[in-house]
């Protein structure tokens, strides 16, 4: 049986972490001393005491305890729990755990609804996903959703040594630990428990007298990072890595730039850096937008790891440039507007008249060449009549929609 599942802890007061929602007075320690289990989701990263709360939640009641995981539950599974409602079996109650239920597909989530909304089931259910998007809004209706965080390297390292204790006893092994050791696997396996303790694992098989450090870094060095191309924290530190460089923060960037190096996930570096250009910088340092796309077109090139050279060029260069989303702004505000229906007829002025029909009262196209005039201007009404006064656009603070506003500014009135 490996370390992790050895260690699982048997009651609330031995699980390392969420304090939130563990500690003295906190939601499910109260619920633990009231007898009545509610229907519940545990929401968290993987390795962080999900499965080992809801089971021993599940072994102090005198329910039926039925276990399923998401990945290989089938339909036949649920309806086969469902059936021994009101039978022997579930005198006292049904308590279902569902482990990774955002497996499940909509049918099988709905088919547990009406048993859970009449209290026949009862549901503990766990997932690594956001349950606001993976999970059947009426089953989330019915459930109250618990988050669980990673484990920060303080409260890992009770767990990180009495992992060694249990290893030594189970290998029969007595080995000299050195001082940096316990400190270096509760801060490099991300928060992640199993992790933690399938690497004192590792290292008590691989050690012959001692542990030492850099036997430590060597079974951590893979395990330091949660990253799922698919998942939240995929998006977590894209989100991250936007506004730290909008909020002109390169040290925070580059850290969150160099998770997805690690990862080696460039591809959604590059793209979110052409975005944040557009969007961050925009007007106010117009040659950042050629800039960055040279830099990425680089990085895409060459490919890691000499990839991570042009990117950091890039992200630095947004971090410490102006930043203005004006247009970006102004953009949102037109599109809201065609949405809205606020369309208009386009002037008959800027149509794309060659000719008039018979018919016709109004007869030539008037429009008026802007660069057959000082400045390479002339007032005429571009937008249509319904919106003729609208304004999206409002200039940015910085020197150069500034400039561009007096230069604006100046050749309207010699028109005048």
């Amino acid at each position: 049986m490996p370390l992790a599942e050895l260690i699982r802890p048997t009651t609330l007061e031995l699980v390392v972490g969420q304090t939130h929602i563990l500690g003295k007075n906190k939601p499910l320690s109260n619920i633990m001393k009231s007898g009545t289990i509610p229907n519940m989701i545990f929401y968290g990263p993987s390795g962080v005491g999900k499965t080992t709360v809801a089971s021993i939640i599940a072994n102090n009641t005198n329910m039926c305890l039925h276990k399923l995981n998401g990945t290989s539950a089938s339909t036949a599974d649920i309806k086969k729990i469902i059936s021994e409602i009101n039978t022997f079996n579930g005198y006292n109650g049904i308590l279902l755990y569902l482990d990774e239920i955002q497996y499940l597909n909509k049918k099988q989530q709905q088919s547990l609804l009406e048993y859970i909304e009449t209290g026949e089931i009862t549901l503990i259910a766990s997932t690594t996903e956001n349950p606001y998007f993976y999970i059947y809004n009426a089953i989330l209706s019915r459930c109250t959703v618990f988050e669980f965080k990673p484990v920060s390297p303080a409260q890992l390292i009770p767990a990180v040594k009495r992992g060694f204790d249990l290893a030594f006893k189970q290998y029969s092994k007595e080995l000299e630990i050195d001082e940096n050791v316990f400190e270096i696997i509760a801060k490099n396996c991300g928060g992640d428990v199993r992790k933690a303790l399938n690497s004192v694992e590792m290292c008590v098989l691989s050690c012959e007298k001692r542990v030492d450090t850099d036997s430590a870094k060597a079974f951590t060095q893979k395990s330091n990072m949660r990253y799922d191309k698919n998942g939240d924290e995929h998006y977590d530190v894209l989100s991250a890595l936007q506004k730290s460089i909008r909020g002109s923060d390169e040290n925070a960037a580059l850290h969150y730039a160099a998770r997805l190096i690690v990862a080696g996930d460039i591809i959604s570096l590059c793209r979110r850096l052409l975005v944040i250009a557009c969007e961050d910088i925009g007007l106010a340092y117009p040659n950042a937008i050629p800039i960055i796309k040279a830099c990425v077109d680089s990085a895409l090139q060459l490919g890691l790891p000499e990839a991570r050279i042009p990117l950091a060029d890039a992200i630095v260069l947004l971090c410490t440039s102006p930043k203005s989303n004006s247009a970006y702004l102004a953009m949102d505000m037109a599109i809201e507007d065609i949405k809205n229906g606020n369309l208009g007829e386009i002037p008959r002025h800027l149509q794309n008249k060659h000719f008039d029909g018979e018919g016709n009262i109004e007869k030539g196209q008037n429009y008026l060449y802007p660069h057959n005039y000082p400045n390479h201007y002339v007032k005429q009404q571009y937008l249509p009549n319904t919106l003729k006064d609208k304004v999206y656009y409002s200039f940015g603070d910085n020197k150069l929609e500034q400039a561009a506003k007096k230069y604006r500014e100046n050749i309207k009135k010699s028109s005048e």
